[in-house]
């Protein structure tokens, strides 16, 4: 009650400064696995009978990829989200972003959240400079802006470094490259929350260092920025909060320097 007291008493101006973007409130998700069917259960037959009694085929399973987790994300705030390999960080982004429903509780968002990852789709028959239009006019952009920031999201993805890439087909593109454009697109207009899985792993360290002063200037434009990365060193760079997920559990949740030390105490074991 204490603590109550002091949080009504604080004045207006910090209270604004406390602006929650995004609420998890006891989110669980769960999704479906379809494996290869085996031998037994791949005829026509079998498939008839579960159609007919409208059971699953055995091949499916449930994974409870979070499990009632519980957080506020505020405004001005860059959150790193750690963890083991399967531990459901890229799945609740996937719910924050509006691309997967709630299993159970609840998951509250202010303004709409994007969500950049090294899978977001662009189209490999048009150029990059095409991407970069349909792209920006996607996120809500005026042509005559599309027009102004093209040659600057283009010089800032690093693709013309090795030639003219940028009047290409998509599909002529690395990997690093089409992440680096899709990155550099998403960043060209501010965001109320933006949610980044892996993106930043991309690229040269000059590429990352541009990449990481981008979402701080992201963070300043009153933005929440979610960042999920398997590289301890951008996170611990780039966000000045983490949450440790593991097995779908929070584990830990706080100044990212405390979290990451004991994420990689707990790896060490």
């Amino acid at each position: 009650m204490a603590e109550l007291d002091q949080r009504v008493a604080a004045p207006a101006q910090v209270a604004e400064q406390r602006i929650p973007t995004v609420i998890a409130d006891d989110v669980h998700l769960i999704y479906k696995v379809h494996g290869a069917a085996s031998a037994g259960n791949a005829s026509p037959v079998a498939a008839l009978k579960r159609l007919v009694s409208r059971t699953n085929a055995p091949n499916v399973r449930e994974v409870h990829a979070v499990k009632g987790v519980s957080f506020v994300a505020y405004r001005g705030e860059a959150i790193g989200l750690i963890g083991s390999n399967g531990s459901g960080k890229s799945t609740l982004l996937r719910a924050i972003a509006g691309l997967m429903p709630t299993s159970r509780g609840a998951l509250y968002t202010q303004g709409q959240p994007s969500l950049l990852g090294v899978n977001a789709a662009l189209l490999n028959d048009l150029s990059g400079e095409r991407n970069v239009a349909l792209g920006c006019l996607a996120m809500g952009m005026t042509p005559e802006q599309v027009r102004k920031l093209t040659p600057e999201i283009i010089e800032f993805s690093g693709i013309n470094e090795r030639g003219d890439f940028a009047t290409l087909p998509m599909r002529t593109y690395s990997s690093g490259m089409s992440a680096r454009l899709r990155f550099a697109i998403a960043a060209a207009k501010k965001h109320d929350v933006l949610l980044i899985d892996e993106a930043l792993a991309t690229g040269d360290a000059r590429f990352r260092r541009r990449s990481e002063q981008r979402v701080r200037e992201l963070r300043e434009e009153a933005g929440t920025v979610f960042l999920v990365s398997h590289s301890i060193g951008t996170i611990r760079d780039t966000c000045e909060r983490s949450i440790w997920l593991e097995s779908g559990l929070i584990r830990m949740d706080g100044p990212t320097p405390e979290v990451i030390d004991a994420y990689e105490r707990f790896m060490k074991k």
